[in-house]
């Protein structure tokens, strides 16, 4: 395996400073996510960051913005059911970007 150059600071910085820019951060230790996802933010400075942990990542998420965090799971009725926690996850990130758009506009 070889390193490849992170590519959020260029994205962010220099080619769609205007975009609504999202990344994710798997990590193992729960207690480390939220602070990690914060740092990140801070350092590329983009509007959000899916967090998970290696764990749960397939039934849920934190979403972490500079002011909240909000979690989404799927309930066991839902993973009874086959739904995917990206199916949440892109609800939810449809309605924030929609709301990105009206604010920039």
């Amino acid at each position: 395996m070889e390193l490849v150059p992170k590519m959020l600071s260029p994205l962010v910085k220099e080619w769609a400073p205007e975009a609504f820019v999202i990344s994710f951060k798997l990590e193992t230790d729960p207690l480390i996510l939220v602070d990690k996802s914060r740092k990140a933010l801070e350092k590329y400075r983009h509007q959000i960051v899916v967090a998970n942990t290696l764990e749960s990542r397939r039934t849920s998420v934190l979403i972490v913005t500079k002011d909240s965090q909000t979690p989404l799971s799927l309930s066991d009725e839902e993973i009874a059911q086959g739904m995917e926690i990206e199916e949440k996850l892109v609800s939810y990130l449809q309605g924030q970007h929609t709301a990105f758009i009206e604010k920039e506009g």
